[in-house]
Parts: structure tokens; C-alpha cells; sequence
């Protein structure tokens, strides 16, 4: 998985990237949700905040490789 990894992290510490993952995390993890969010919806939520997590995790990793 190393070299995966190495690829996000050089793709994602661009100033293209860095802009990307900022919109990703305000759309997914930073969003305000109101009280009234289904079951569903809150599932959902919860894979796309795992989804910017994991790319989030592959940058560090691949910071720590290069």
C-alpha cells in the first residue's frame, strides 16, 4: 500500500490538492447537521466523513515515506 500512499500524499500537498481536500472536508466532516437527520442520512454522513478520513490517513502515511 506504500506506494498508493505516497501517490495522495504527492497529489494532495499541491496547492490544487490542499484546496480540494479543504472543500472535501467542509462538505463532509465540518458540516453542521440538523436534529432532525434520518437513520439514512446519518449513515451516509458517516461513510463520506470515513471516505475523508482514509485520504486524509494515506497523506500522512505518505508524508511519513517520502
Amino acid at each position: 500500500m506504500n506506494e498508493i500512499e505516497k501517490h495522495y500524499a504527492r497529489i494532495f500537498n499541491t496547492p490544487s490538492g490542499k484546496i480540494v481536500l479543504k472543500h472535501l472536508r467542509n462538505i463532509t466532516i465540518e458540516r453542521v447537521l440538523g436534529q432532525n437527520i434520518s437513520n439514512e442520512d446519518l449513515r451516509w454522513v458517516a461513510a463520506q466523513n470515513a471516505l475523508v478520513h482514509q485520504i486524509e490517513n494515506f497523506i500522512k502515511r505518505g508524508n511519513n515515506l517520502t
